[in-house]
């Protein structure tokens, strides 16, 4: 198995997922992810708002992910969790990557503000 080590970097540079535009981000069809305000949302709501608001370019931005731990699960799932600073606003992010023969899709996403 490849090591958890380039995995994580692997996944590092797709995150944080929808503001990466020089990787597109794959959704799984059963995708859903619960927002920070404890929202439940699914793959087509994401895909329409994704249309309808361009996203921040974190890197652009300026954002800052650190504190990252990655879990394998199974031989192909991950969980990847991380602090995400947005300057002020500060979230813990976790990120399930599922990787198939298409490349990493996303089966899940959660973001907790940090008060």
């Amino acid at each position: 198995m490849e090591a958890l080590n380039d995995i994580l970097a692997d996944l590092l540079r797709r995150e944080p997922i929808f503001h990466r535009p020089d990787f597109p981000t794959r959704m799984s069809p059963d995708y859903f992810e619960i927002g920070a305000s404890g929202r439940r949302y699914d793959h087509a709501f994401i895909l329409k708002h994704l249309a309808e608001n361009p996203p921040v370019d974190a890197a652009a931005a300026g954002w800052e992910i650190t504190d990252t731990c990655l879990r394998p699960l199974s031989a192909h799932t991950f969980l990847l969790t991380y602090t995400l600073n947005q300057q002020p606003r500060l979230t813990r992010r976790s990120t399930l990557w599922r990787r198939g023969p298409q490349g990493w899709d996303i089966l899940y996403h959660q973001g907790t503000i940090v008060t």
